[in-house]
């Protein structure tokens, strides 16, 4: 099941199979779609998040992916609101620590964007390095978590 929501950064898409967030990314337009509890809850917990009354998700999520990728998503979700690492912080999180540009590969990759916080991951150098969703929403989604950071 799938549906569409206009939020703050533009439209999400979020897909769900078998009580479990899917997918959720940025699209152009919003379609039609169906809703069902866990969708709505899905878009309801992303716009308390976006708008700075929310740190952690508690919907069900399965991203599908590889194995490798799967354990660098799940490395993701151990970012601290608020705070960044870099692609090979990750790599040595997972014990591969020459592994860091599989890592970006496998952020890249993510199909469940603000919930696995692949914002969270930028360049050794400290500078914002490609996002899905564009470098401006990244920009917007690590301001968002400073400037919330000890009020949530």
């Amino acid at each position: 099941m799938v549906n569409y929501y206009q939020t703050k950064i533009g439209v999400l898409e979020i897909k769900e199979e078998n009580g479990a967030i899917t997918e959720i990314g940025l699209v152009k337009e919003i379609k039609k779609g169906e809703e069902n509890s866990l969708l709505k809850q899905a878009f309801i917990e992303i716009s308390e998040y976006l708008d700075g009354k929310r740190k952690n998700f508690t919907f069900n999520t399965n991203p599908k992916g590889t194995s490798f990728q799967k354990q660098v998503w799940n490395a993701l979700l151990t970012i601290p609101y608020g705070t960044t690492c870099s692609y090979k912080d990750i790599a040595i999180k997972i014990n591969n620590p020459k592994a860091y540009r599989a890592v970006g590969l496998a952020n890249n990759k993510n199909p469940i964007m603000i919930v696995i916080p692949c914002h969270r991951v930028i360049g050794s150098n400290g500078k914002l390095v490609g996002y899905a969703g564009g470098l401006n929403i990244k920009e917007q989604l690590l301001k968002l978590e400073r400037d919330n950071y000890e009020s949530i």
